[in-house]
Order: structure tokens, then C-alpha cells, then sequence
């Protein structure tokens, strides 16, 4: 019972903070929880791939930046389109093009896929920085107009102003780490960690390894793309930058240091990377130095990452307390 009054009260709290965070901190720091919050949905569905799976992928920035580029695309040829289908739009681009990888991708593992997709990923690169006449090249589509959302008759509430489309980018995107949350909550998200753990022996209890692979694998990049999606409407701006291979490797670092396998790690990864992030350009240009820093020490001394660490301290603290209220006792 007291952990359900604890949940609801933190829910509530949380919900209270993100709904006048605007008004508390101004706009640049809302904007800045904008971009923690995309980066954070797309570690998270990497992670769904590496935590969850036990695949590691170096071309994941390729679902996130198709993503950006189905919804800028369509907002630039498409007159009239509304801001939800524009997002769709992003999503189903990013679905379509893990579909078609799929096929080949999921038949391997290990150093076989993570190479694989370093290949694609820089395949997918290039030609967004080759077909200028598409994709705008090194520049991008940028200036693309962001629709008003709202109901036809009803309501309008203009996207361009940093506070409106600050909460529809928290709404999106929270639906989307809850939706991520829900998957990983089901009987298939048990069968998945089970691909993980042995993929052979979940093979001889009669499930489909393979079938298995290819729906993580098309869930995680159209989750991608939503990130990608926002992220392009919240920029006005997308280009091949964001194909390349250090967007790929932002959600690795941000996994890596928040916690792999732990669904919120990737979360608190985000959030640290980018304090520190913000930290850092106050001093110095050398972002990516630290950022590399803390990814080593990581590595070197709490390889379970920081959620890993919370968990250990909480266990210590948990039998910490049972020998103080059991003196007698010994383990």
C-alpha cells in the first residue's frame, strides 16, 4: 500500500513539474529539456535492441534521421498537412525502411550485425549528403513550415511558440516511452529478454528467434524515427548530420552510461550527458573529451552503468538495514 501512495505521489509531482517547467526556468532551459527529452526516446529504443535483445547496432542514427526527413519532406510537398500525420509520416518512414533491412539484419549477431549496420548507416549518410536535390545535402531542408495543431473549428495553438510546442513534444514523446515501457512489459518482451540470455534455448521451447528479432527490430527504429520526427520539427531543420556515425553513437554512450538493460537507464544517461554537456561548453569547446571521460571511467568502474550502481546501493542498503533490525541474525 505504501508503495502505491508512493508511486501515484511521484507521478504527480513529476507531472505537476513537467506541466510549469516552462515557467520556471525560461525558455532556453526548456528548450534544452526538449532535447534531452528526443535523445532520451531514442536511447531508449536502442536500447529496446541492446539491453533487451542483445543487439548492438552502429547505424541506428539511420532510423532517426529518416525519420526527421520523412516529416520534413512531407510538411515541405505535402500542402496542409496537419502536425500529427507529419509526425505518422516520420514514424512509417522509419518503420518502411527497418521492414526492408530486416530481412537481412536479424539473421545475424553479434560483431556481424553491429558492423552491418555501420555499413548501412554510412550507406544511408552518404545519400542523404549526395542527393542534394532531395535531401538538401550538408545544408538540409530547413524552413519547412510547422502546422498549428489543433481542432478544425475549435482550436489552433501555434507550434512555432517554444512553450506550446514544448508540451507537444513531452505528450508525443512520453506516449512513446510509455508505449516502449508496455512492450518490454508483455509475454513477447519476456521472450525477447530470453533472446538475449540464450537465443538457442528459446528456440527449443518453440519460439521464433528470428521473427522475434525482426519485430524488436521494427519497433525500436519507428521509435527512432518519432525522436527523429520531433527532433526536426523542434530544429525547423534536418540534415545528413543526423545520419552520421556519432548521432549512432550518442544512444550507445547514453545506454552505456545510464545502465544497459535497465529500461530508465538510457533515460538517466541522457540526463547526465547533457548537464554535463552543458556544463562543459561553459568552460571549454572539448565537449566530446569529456563526454569520452566519463564513458571510460564508466566503463572502467561501474560497467552496470549509474542505474546498475543505484540498484547495488540499494541492495547493500536494503541488507544494511535487515542486519541493524535483526542484530542476531547473520546472513
Amino acid at each position: 500500500m505504501t508503495n502505491k501512495v508512493f508511486k501515484w505521489t511521484f507521478w504527480t509531482v513529476l507531472v505537476a513539474v513537467l506541466a510549469i517547467y516552462p515557467k520556471l526556468f525560461g525558455i532556453y532551459y526548456t528548450n534544452l529539456f526538449v532535447t534531452f527529452a528526443v535523445f532520451a526516446i531514442f536511447s531508449v529504443s536502442f536500447n529496446l535492441l541492446l539491453g533487451y535483445t542483445g543487439l548492438l547496432s552502429f547505424g541506428h542514427a539511420m532510423f532517426f534521421g529518416v525519420g526527421g526527413y520523412g516529416t520534413a519532406l512531407a510538411l515541405k510537398h505535402i500542402r496542409g498537412l496537419a502536425l500529427l500525420p507529419a509526425v505518422l509520416i516520420g514514424l512509417v518512414s522509419a518503420m518502411v525502411l527497418a521492414l526492408i533491412l530486416c530481412p537481412l539484419v536479424v539473421r545475424v549477431s553479434g560483431t556481424a550485425f553491429s558492423m552491418l549496420h555501420l555499413a548501412f548507416g554510412q550507406l544511408m549518410h552518404m545519400l542523404a549528403y549526395k542527393l542534394r536535390s532531395i535531401t538538401g545535402g550538408e545544408d538540409g531542408i530547413g524552413g519547412f513550415p510547422i502546422p498549428s495543431f489543433g481542432i478544425p473549428g475549435v482550436i489552433s495553438i501555434d507550434m512555432r511558440a517554444p512553450e506550446n510546442f514544448y508540451y507537444f513534444a513531452i505528450i508525443i514523446l512520453g506516449i512513446s516511452l510509455w508505449m516502449m515501457w508496455f512492450f518490454t512489459k508483455t509475454p513477447f518482451g519476456q521472450v525477447q529478454v530470453g533472446v538475449r540470455d540464450n537465443a538457442n534455448r528459446i528456440g527449443y521451447l518453440g519460439f521464433k528467434v528470428t521473427q522475434t528479432k525482426a519485430v524488436v527490430y521494427v519497433v525500436a527504429g519507428a521509435f527512432a524515427g518519432v525522436a527523429g520526427s520531433i527532433y526536426a520539427l523542434f530544429q525547423n531543420l534536418i540534415s545528413s548530420g543526423a545520419l552520421d556515425i556519432f548521432t549512432s553513437f550518442t544512444p550507445v554512450t547514453m545506454t552505456m552510461v545510464g545502465g544497459i538493460g535497465s529500461f530508465l537507464g538510457p533515460v538517466l544517461g541522457a540526463a547526465i550527458i547533457q548537464v554535463m554537456e552543458e556544463l562543459t561548453t561553459r568552460f571549454t569547446e572539448q565537449v566530446e573529451l569529456v563526454v569520452g571521460l566519463i564513458l571510460i571511467l564508466v566503463i572502467l568502474f561501474i560497467p552496470m552503468g549509474f542505474m546498475g550502481l543505484i540498484r547495488l546501493l540499494r541492495q547493500k542498503w536494503t541488507v544494511h538495514s535487515a542486519r541493524t533490525a535483526n542484530p542476531g541474525r547473520t546472513s
